[in-house]
């Protein structure tokens, strides 16, 4: 693991593209905005945590993933509760995707340029994984993107955009061409990695689960497809906590969770009724860890969900909870992708009579164990898996909560479960709302099936742009995804 004083990587944004270095805090003593010599491992730290402090900032994450997961509702600011896009959020997120895309991508280039790395074909596998990765965040934000013709630095800076189901199946064969490549007897990464210090069988039982959670999100589209690649790929994946794949902030600056609260005190957001009260429902031991108790009261009470600051019955701030302060811890990780979330893809394949070693119902209490774990939950723990039983006949709404509770902070993966599922409650009652004030989109009542396209995509990429819009029903928050069949 690289050493808890290591700087990591500080992404320098070009048009399209970026370099990015990383030095110890001793050895740095030049102009820290000025790109220094790429290698492999300074560009791999960079992309890693550049999509990270993006994935998990408040800007992103907190204003976009977690209100449309509806697991946060805003606090003074309500209109990104309301579907109200804050295009500078929106456009940073898709810039730097890019961004962390492009430093991936040039640790192949510079790999594929020589001769004298043997560790080469690793690394260019594990770029190639974490690729994946970022393509099907974005794809699934926004449906279709460039891809093919992306990060062609020099080529072509208006790309087409791909059909989102031509990319999904590039990704799929992808990942499968690089597990087979990555091979733990051959060098590896000695620095750089973040995630698994260069360990090349984690790498492979990533690659196995990333496969999990791409294959079961089309299993409405294709579910033939589905169907056999999450059973061909099952037994690879990952199968404790001890696989998780996270990204460890430090408890230094500029290298804490992009969330901390150390040095600010963060009052953008309240939990939402819609977690706290089914929380509350069921008695779920996380409910303390996932939210704090309100300041007045010293009771967890959560805001209705896009409840304006102005409505004259709404009561002060701090009578409402804040989420718990290991959100906002320095050291919170970064969630690529963890245990319970595969649990939870085995235990709905199962459910859809895949063949994948054991039933919808055991996968549905390791799923729950693993989450609980995850959080350092040890007690009532039987307790509450016998009130929240699996339920064939109900298995979507079953599964579908409690995947969304484990798969809280991830707000974008949660979003995209949320719609692609469409569960409600055990007992079939709604759980998420819509906007208690209202929408402030015309297009989207309840919920945003997408991100539109950040606005200068109209102007620098117009071509592109306009046919990208017309192939998926237009250029709103409303059109679906191509796996979104519900």
């Amino acid at each position: 693991m690289l050493k808890r004083f290591l700087i990591y990587a500080w992404p320098v944004l070009f048009i399209f593209g970026m370099m990015a270095g990383c030095k110890k805090l001793d050895d740095i003593n030049h102009d820290p905005t000025r790109p220094t010599e790429s290698t492999p491992a300074f560009l791999l730290t960079g992309a890693e945590k550049n999509a990270m402090d993006y994935l998990y900032s408040t800007l992103q994450n907190g204003y976009i993933g977690m209100h449309y997961a509806q697991y946060w509702s805003g606090n003074s600011r309500v209109g990104d509760s309301q579907y109200a896009l804050d295009e500078n959020n929106n456009t940073a997120l898709w810039n730097f995707l890019y961004v962390s895309l492009h430093n991936l991508d040039k640790i192949i280039t510079l790999n594929n340029a020589t001769t004298d790395n043997p560790a080469a074909k690793n690394q260019n596998a594990i770029a190639s994984i974490l690729k994946v990765w970022l393509y099907q965040i974005l794809t699934d934000a926004y449906v279709n993107v460039p891809y093919s013709q992306a990060l062609k630095e020099g080529e072509n800076i208006t790309p087409a955009y791909d059909r989102q189901d031509s990319i999904y199946a590039s990704l799929i064969s992808t990942l499968e061409q690089q597990i087979t490549a990555l091979d733990p007897a051959q060098p590896t990464f000695t620095s750089g990695d973040v995630i698994y210090n260069g360990d090349v069988a984690k790498w492979q039982t990533l690659g196995h689960s990333l496969l999990l959670r791409l294959a079961i999100r089309i299993a409405d589209a294709q579910p033939e497809k589905a169907k056999a690649v999450i059973e061909a790929h099952y037994q690879s994946a990952m199968s404790s906590n001890a696989n998780n794949a996270v990204f460890r902030y430090l408890n230094a600056a500029p290298n804490k969770f992009p969330m901390a609260e150390s040095e600010r005190e963060i009052l953008d957001f309240f939990v939402s009724t819609t977690l706290v009260d089914y929380m509350k429902s069921t008695n779920d031991p996380r409910l303390t860890v996932y939210v704090r108790p309100a300041k007045t009261t010293g009771l967890i009470t959560g805001l209705e969900y896009g409840r304006s600051a102005n409505d004259p019955s709404r009561m002060p701030p701090n009578n409402y909870s804040y989420p718990g302060t290991r959100m906002y811890a320095d050291t919170m990780s970064g969630i690529l992708m963890s245990y319970p979330e595969v649990a939870f893809i085995l235990s709905e394949a199962a459910a859809r009579n895949w063949a994948v070693g054991q039933s919808a119902d055991m996968y549905y209490q390791t799923g729950i164990r693993a989450s609980m774990a995850y959080w350092g939950i040890t007690d009532g723990i039987d307790e509450y898996i016998a009130s929240v039983p699996y339920t064939a006949g109900e298995w979507k709404n079953v599964i579908g909560t409690q995947k969304w509770l484990a798969l809280y902070p991830q707000g974008f993966q949660a979003w995209f479960e949320r719609l692609r599922l469409d569960f409600k409650k055990p007992n079939g009652d709604s759980l998420f709302r819509a906007p208690y004030s209202g929408s402030l989109d015309q297009n989207v009542p309840f919920v945003p099936s997408r991100l539109t396209y950040p606005l200068a995509e109209r102007t620098q990429n117009a071509e592109a742009y306009n046919k990208a819009a017309g192939d998926i029903g237009g250029d709103t928050k409303a059109s679906k995804s191509w796996w979104d069949r519900q």
